[in-house]
């Protein structure tokens, strides 16, 4: 058997077309949606990532303001713009690129963003909402996973899925959303003693650790849905995800390629998550 691809970039497409779509019904009663990146320091990678978020948002007609800031700019000077933002009409997402120059509390951060405003979904008050099941932003990652499930029709209720790391931006809240989709979940990780024991079983995996081949043929229930979250380079230092992908399609029913697959989702749920805030603001000032 060899497994079919979950194509990121296509279903990203058709969900970014929805975006636009809704950006401009929103824009024609005057409410352009406008997200604001921060950028703090030079890191490398975080400047790739924000270029790409702020692209993403002027293709589907979302307002972006990008704000760049050397990394000698002082915590409580970011906590004041973040305030800033908070308070002005014309934003509905604020997204502090992550990570931070050490001298800036990263948690501190995110908790001072507005929840209304927290398009990442890191606040404390989104991840409770998450928890017990109300209403409020999905971290965008763990958000572009479910929808990818849903997109070839896997819906988890009743599956055994395992999800390969806990970190708060990934594995924990992709845990819980499976558990709300009716899923019986593990949660494994560093500590975990026999990782294979557990993702023979499961129907869908979801690897998040951030390790090449975390995730094996031989660990591989014939048939499972795997995705993988994993950013890494190989010897050859080409892009690749946590799960190895030569071996395991050759015993999944479906897998996501690394790149392709889960990176051009989550800047996808981004965009739908301040299409959302916008709405929601809408709404509120209409009411």
């Amino acid at each position: 058997m060899t497994a079919q691809l979950i194509d990121g970039i296509a279903l990203s497409r058709q969900l970014r077309a929805d975006v636009a779509a809704r950006a401009a019904a929103l824009a024609a009663r005057g409410h352009k949606p406008g997200l604001a990146v921060l950028l703090v320091g030079d890191d490398p990678a975080s400047q790739v990532y924000v270029r790409n978020k702020v692209r993403a948002c002027e293709e589907s007609g979302l307002h972006s303001l990008l704000e760049r800031h050397p990394a000698t700019l002082t915590e409580a000077a970011l906590l004041a713009r973040i305030e800033q933002l908070n308070a002005d009409p014309a934003i509905h997402g604020i997204l502090v690129q992550l990570p931070l120059p050490a001298h800036i509390d990263a948690h501190k951060v995110i908790e001072t963003i507005s929840p209304a405003k927290d398009v990442d979904g890191f606040h404390v008050a989104s991840a409770g909402a998450l928890m017990v099941g109300q209403p409020g932003f999905r971290p965008c990652t763990p958000y572009g996973c479910m929808k990818m499930l849903e997109s070839i029709g896997c819906d988890p209720r009743g599956k055994h899925a395992v999800v390969i790391g806990r970190s708060n931006i990934v594995g924990k809240p992709m845990a819980m959303l499976l558990l709300q989709a009716s899923a019986t979940v593990t949660i494994c990780h560093s500590a975990t003693p026999d990782l294979a024991a557990f993702t023979r079983q499961a129907d869908i995996v979801v690897a998040a650790v951030g390790k090449r081949n975390v995730l094996t043929a031989e660990m591989v229930k014939p048939g499972a849905v795997v995705i993988d979250v994993g950013m890494n380079r190989d010897d050859a230092g080409k892009l690749c995800g946590d799960v190895d992908f030569t071996g395991v399609r050759e015993v999944a029913g479906w897998i996501t390629p690394v790149p392709g697959g889960v990176g051009p989702m989550t800047i996808t749920m981004l965009l739908v998550n301040t299409i959302e805030a916008a709405e929601r603001a809408a709404a509120g000032a209409a009411g």
